[in-house]
């Protein structure tokens, strides 16, 4: 499964960005992890082929995860954005004992 991301760039606090993550296959579970300078990845929000949803606490109310099927393409609406969630993003997606990672788009957060 090779996955390509799009839609990272730079904001201003309270504004809008939307990241999509097209897959080239159907997989399980798909989820976006972040990676801030310094620290290490972390979990921001998963769903999987249910349709059950899972989200960091930090950005609970903020962020939405949705998945377009025909598409095979996932989506993170994220609004409210703080400078905090500067980070670059990733795309990783599960099938079967199978993962991927797609190559990560920069979320800049700064005014």
């Amino acid at each position: 499964v090779h996955l390509v991301e799009s839609g990272g760039g730079l904001v201003q606090p309270g504004q809008s960005l939307r990241l999509s993550c097209e897959a080239s296959g159907s997989v399980f579970k798909l989820a976006w992890y972040r990676q801030a300078p310094g620290k290490q990845r972390e979990l921001v929000a998963q769903i999987t082929a249910r349709g059950n949803q899972k989200y960091a606490d930090s950005v609970k109310g903020r962020f939405t995860i949705s998945v377009d099927n025909a598409k095979n393409t996932m989506f993170l609406q994220m609004n409210n954005l703080k400078p905090e969630d500067t980070a670059v993003y990733y795309c990783y997606a599960q099938q079967y004992e199978f993962y991927y990672w797609g190559q990560g788009t920069q979320v800049t957060v700064s005014s």
